[in-house]
């Protein structure tokens, strides 16, 4: 069940909680994706606290956001490029899309398989997906009071398994979110500290979030007995150019007379 996008606006963009989880999120993001310029960019869910960056290069931004969650304009101040749509149907040609991220999309979709032939049916040959989804064993899917605390949590297993049952290639994987989902003062002012402790914690579940990274590899068409045409190519056209010998005559063999 989709999270309502007021709620899911007013944890982002007016919570101290929220902004910070927005930062930790998009920078790791950018890192993943440095340079996106001519590109299209698309983010599905409440992927669009995380797209700021993308819109000065890419060629294009989409926000698309699904029915049940409902949708805002966005960017703020600018020709808005945010749509509502349904999970699996989105209003995007096939293989338009180089970059896609979901944030509160799939853990909530009441439909995951369908939704992620969606994702594969927009992005082009090559195009990457990264999903952001609550950790399993993380503090933050334990706790109500923001939006990961909702929709099925996912272990890194899990949700690699599901994107390799859909033709994605695992390209990167890696755990965020490291502060503790807490209001209090206290955890604001250390949290810079702690995400920065927590990635050289060797315990790997510790994160709040998982992002994956994925990419849509297509095989080139074979052709069945290719191989062997080239084996055995055609000599019809090697004596092009070149005069006829003469057939040799037997000695005994008599000459045949004009009629």
């Amino acid at each position: 069940m989709h999270l309502d996008v007021l709620d899911l606006r007013n944890f982002y963009y007016r919570s101290p909680l929220g902004r910070a989880a927005q930062k930790v999120i998009r920078d790791q993001l950018v890192a993943l994706w440095p340079d996106t310029k001519g590109q299209t960019v698309a983010g599905f869910g409440f992927a669009v606290p995380l797209l700021r960056p993308f819109l000065a290069d890419a060629r294009r931004v989409i926000g698309l956001m699904p029915g049940p969650q409902g949708v805002m304009p966005w960017p703020a101040g600018q020709p808005n490029v945010s749509v509502l749509c349904e999970d699996a149907l989105w209003p995007v040609q096939t293989g338009q899309v180089d970059r896609l991220v979901l944030l509160h999309g799939l853990e909530t979709s009441d439909d995951p398989n369908a939704l992620l032939a969606e994702v594969w049916r927009v992005l082009g040959p090559g195009g990457r997906v990264v999903i952001v989804v609550p950790n399993r064993a993380g503090m933050w899917s334990r706790r109500d009071k923001t939006p990961f605390g909702y929709g099925r949590p996912y272990s890194l297993g899990q949700l690699e398994a599901q994107l390799r049952a859909h033709r994605f290639v695992v390209e990167t994987s890696l755990s965020t979110l490291y502060q503790p989902p807490s209001h209090r003062k206290i955890w604001r002012r250390m949290a810079g500290f702690m995400e920065s402790a927590g990635r050289h914690i060797p315990v790997f579940a510790a994160g709040g979030v998982l992002m994956v990274e994925a990419s849509k590899q297509v095989a080139a068409p074979t052709r069945p007995g290719l191989p062997e045409a080239v084996r055995r190519p055609l000599r019809v056209l090697e004596g092009i150019g070149k005069q006829p010998e003469p057939a040799l005559r037997h000695p005994d063999t008599p000459l045949r007379s004009r009629p």
